[in-house]
């Protein structure tokens, strides 16, 4: 369909919580997750990065995500049903502040009920990066941002800076 302008950081539609898919199947659905693909492919085709991209970051307020992690799947009103207990802690970055780093706790592994686009009920066991990214795009259902999940304050960086750090201390352990 087409390629749509990334909301960034400050966007009032990114702090929205977005309401509940309840026509399945249509064409108007199926824009949006035309639309969603081929938005996530152009920043990934732009940036080198990007395995995720959530309604609310085009501006659309349904709750709908789409990933490309092995091939793209949408994701229509998805919920977390269960978490572990687990955490883990990692750099997180995304498309509405792309500049940004962001170290949060994600759950190491969580199970999502889903929708299709036909309206069918799916179930996805998720852990590690694929947990991690589909915590971060369900949070964008919700009008919830990486940076409010930041540790604290110190621990949301420009990227390069990170990469910084990270060279540095890479050649120090040289």
């Amino acid at each position: 369909m087409s390629v749509r302008t990334i909301l960034r950081l400050g966007h009032p539609a990114l702090r929205k919580r977005c309401t509940r898919v309840r026509d399945f199947g249509g064409a108007e659905l199926r824009a949006l997750l035309d639309d969603l693909r081929d938005t996530l492919a152009d920043f990934r085709l732009r940036n080198g990065f990007g395995r995720g991209i959530a309604a609310p970051q085009i501006g659309d307020t349904r709750s709908v995500v789409v990933i490309n992690v092995d091939e793209p799947l949408a994701l229509i009103n998805p919920a977390i049903t269960r978490q572990s207990r687990t955490m883990m802690t990692l750099w997180d970055d995304c498309f509405s502040f792309p500049d940004l780093a962001v170290k949060v706790k994600r759950h190491l592994s969580i199970e999502v009920q889903y929708r299709d686009v036909e309206g069918h009920r799916r179930v996805m066991k998720a852990k590690g990066a694929l947990a991690e990214l589909l915590q971060h795009e369900i949070d964008h259902c919700h009008g919830i941002l990486a940076i409010d999940r930041a540790i604290d304050a110190r621990h949301i960086i420009y990227k390069s800076e990170l990469e910084r750090h990270r060279s540095a201390r890479a050649r120090k352990e040289m």
